[in-house]
C-alpha cells in the first residue's frame, strides 16, 4: 500500500472510531432517558390505569409536546443548527453567538404570546384536540386543568432545545442527550408522592412542570461549561434572521403537518371507548424505544457531521457518513420490528400489566404495538434521509415529502377506523404507512437530484441485516412459547417469557452479526 493509501486508511479508521464514540455518547444517554421513561410509564400505568382520568392526563401531557414539535425540535434542528454549525466551521464564532441570541429573542417572543392565548382559551383547545371528550361529563374541564399546569413547560423547553442544538453544532452531544432524563425523574417522584396530591393525574401534571424547570437549569449549566451563553435581548431583524425565517417557514409547515397526525390520532381515539387513547399511548411508547434511541442518536450525530463536511466541500465524506449511519440504524432497529410482530402480548403484559393496568388493557396496547412496528424502519430512516437536504439548507423538499406522507397517513386512518371499524390498530397502521411514504419520497427526490448515493458499505450490509432481524424474531417467538408451555401463572409467566425471549433473540441476532461482521459497519 502506498504512503497516501495508508494515510487515507488511518484517517478513515480514526473517523469511524470518532463517529462511534459520538453515537455511543448520544445513544447511551438517550437509552438512559428511555429507561427512566419506561420506569415512569410503568409507574404511571400502575397508578393511573386505563380510563377517563388517564385519557385526560395524556391529553395534558401531549399538548405542550405538540407545540414543542412545531416550534422546538422540528424547527431548530433543520433551520437553525446547519446555519449555526456552518458559522462555527468557518471560525466565525462571534457571528454564531449573535445569531443564537437573535433566534432566542424571537423564540421567546412567540412562545410568550402563544402561552397567554393557550392558557386563556384552554377548554376550547382541549375540545379541538379531543372533541370526543364533550360527550363525557367533566372530561373537558379535567383535561383543561391538567393542561394549564403542563403547558408553561413549552417556554422552558424551547430554550433547552436551542441550547441542545448549539451544543450539537460544536460536537458536544452528551448534555443534549441527557437533559430529558430530568422530566422522567421528576414525574417518577411525583407519581410516587401521588397520595399527597388530589389525584394521580394531578401529580403527573406537576411532575411535567417540575421536569421542565430542572431541564433548563441543567442545560444552562452544561452550555456555560462548554462556553455557550445565551443573552436575552429585544428581537431584531438581521440578514441572518431573514434567512432563518425563510427556512422556518418551510420547516414549520412540514413539522406542523407532522403534528397534525398525532392530533388526528387523539381526535379519533377520543371517540372510541374510554381507555383507547391510553392503550394507543403505551403501544407507541414501546415502539419509541428503538426509534428514540437509535433514530434520534444517529440523526443527532449525522446532521452536524454532514453540515460541517459539506461546508468544507467534503461531499464524499458526507455521503460516506450517511451510508454508514443508515446501515447501522437498520442493523440496530430492524430486529425490534420482528420481535414486536412475534411477541407483542408478552411484551405489553410483562411491562405494563400491573396494578390498575390489567391484562385486557395490555392486550389492546399490544395490537397497537404490532401496527406501529410495521413503520419502525421508515421512522428511523426518515431523519437520516432528510439530513441530505437539511445539510444543504434545503428545507422545502423534506416539507413537501412530509405533507404528502401526512395526507396518506390521515386518509388511511379514516378508511381503516371509520370505514372498517379497526379501532386503535387502524390509527397505528396509518402512522406506519405515512412513515414509509415519507422516506420513499425523500429517497426518490434525493436520487433524482443526485444527492443520495448508495455506496457499497450500505448495499453489502442489507442481507446480513435482514438475516439478523429474522433470527431475533424467531428467537423471541421460540423463547416466549417455550416458557408458556411450562404453565406458569400470571405475572411470573409474563416476566419469564419476556426474559427468555430476550435472551434467545439476542443469541440469534448476535450469531448472525458475528458471522457477517465483515460486511457490517461495525468493524474497523
Amino acid at each position: 500500500m502506498t504512503r497516501q493509501g495508508k494515510k487515507h486508511s488511518l484517517n478513515s479508521v480514526a473517523y469511524r472510531n470518532f463517529m462511534f464514540k459520538r453515537l455511543l455518547s448520544v445513544g447511551g444517554f438517550t437509552l438512559l432517558s428511555r429507561i427512566t421513561g419506561f420506569i415512569r410509564d410503568i409507574l404511571m400505568a400502575s397508578v393511573l390505569g386505563k380510563g377517563a382520568l388517564s385519557d385526560a392526563f395524556l391529553v395534558a401531557f401531549r399538548f405542550p409536546n405538540y407545540f414543542r414539535a412545531i416550534f422546538g425540535d422540528g424547527t431548530l434542528n433543520p433551520a437553525f443548527l446547519p446555519r449555526y454549525a456552518a458559522l462555527h466551521a468557518k471560525g466565525e464564532h462571534e457571528a454564531a453567538a449573535r445569531f443564537g441570541d437573535d433566534v432566542l429573542a424571537w423564540q421567546l417572543a412567540v412562545q410568550a404570546v402563544l402561552m397567554v392565548l393557550a392558557l386563556t382559551f384552554m377548554p376550547a383547545l382541549v375540545l379541538l384536540i379531543a372533541p370526543g371528550f364533550a360527550g363525557q361529563p367533566g372530561q373537558v374541564e379535567l383535561a383543561a386543568t391538567f393542561t394549564r399546569i403542563t403547558f408553561p413547560t413549552l417556554v422552558l423547553t424551547v430554550v433547552v432545545v436551542q441550547l441542545s442544538a448549539m451544543l450539537n453544532a460544536i460536537e458536544k452531544f452528551w448534555a443534549a442527550a441527557a437533559w430529558q432524563n430530568f422530566l422522567n425523574l421528576a414525574m417518577i417522584a411525583c407519581f410516587v408522592a401521588a397520595p399527597f396530591f388530589p389525584n394521580a393525574a394531578f401529580a403527573g401534571a406537576c411532575g411535567v412542570l417540575l421536569g421542565g424547570i430542572l431541564e433548563i437549569i441543567f442545560m444552562l449549566w452544561a452550555s456555560r461549561r462548554e462556553g455557550i451563553v445565551l443573552h436575552f435581548r429585544r428581537p431584531r431583524v438581521t440578514p441572518e434572521i431573514k434567512e432563518f425565517f425563510k427556512a422556518v417557514a418551510a420547516v414549520t409547515f412540514g413539522t406542523a403537518a407532522v403534528t397534525v397526525s398525532p392530533f388526528v390520532d387523539t381526535i379519533i381515539a377520543s371517540f372510541l371507548k374510554p381507555g383507547s387513547l391510553t392503550a394507543l399511548y403505551y403501544g407507541d411508547r414501546i415502539n419509541q424505544l428503538p426509534l428514540g434511541v437509535l433514530g434520534l442518536a444517529v440523526g443527532t450525530v449525522l446532521l452536524p457531521e454532514m453540515s460541517n463536511r459539506i461546508a468544507k466541500g467534503d461531499v464524499t465524506g458526507a455521503d460516506a457518513s450517511q451510508n454508514r449511519a443508515a446501515a447501522l440504524a437498520l442493523l440496530l432497529a430492524l430486529p425490534f420490528v420482528l420481535v414486536f410482530l412475534a411477541i407483542p402480548d408478552t411484551i405489553m403484559r410483562a411491562i405494563f400489566a400491573h396494578g390498575a393496568f390489567n391484562r385486557e388493557a395490555a392486550s389492546q396496547a399490544a395490537i397497537a404495538l404490532m401496527a406501529y412496528g410495521v413503520g419502525l424502519p421508515a421512522m428511523v430512516l426518515v431523519r437520516i434521509t432528510a439530513s441530505t437536504f437539511y445539510a444543504r439548507h434545503d428545507t422545502a423538499t423534506p416539507a413537501r415529502c412530509t405533507v404528502s406522507s401526512i395526507a396518506a397517513n390521515i386518509a388511511v386512518k379514516i378508511v381503516l377506523v371509520l370505514g372498517f371499524g379497526l379501532g386503535i390498530e387502524g390509527i397505528a397502521l396509518g402512522t406506519a404507512l405515512g412513515a414509509w411514504v415519507n422516506v420513499g419520497m425523500l429517497g426518490w427526490y434525493g436520487w433524482r437530484k443526485g444527492l443520495l448515493k448508495f455506496q457499497p458499505i450500505f448495499r453489502r450490509a442489507l442481507v446480513p441485516i435482514v438475516l439478523a432481524a429474522v433470527a431475533a424474531g424467531a428467537g423471541a417467538w421460540g423463547g416466549a412459547h417455550l416458557v408458556g408451555s411450562a404453565h406458569f401463572h400470571g405475572s411470573l409467566n409474563d416476566l419469564l417469557s419476556l426474559a427468555v425471549a430476550g435472551v434467545l433473540a439476542a443469541i440469534g441476532y448476535g450469531a448472525v452479526v458475528l458471522a457477517f461482521r465483515r460486511r457490517l459497519p461495525i468493524t474497523r
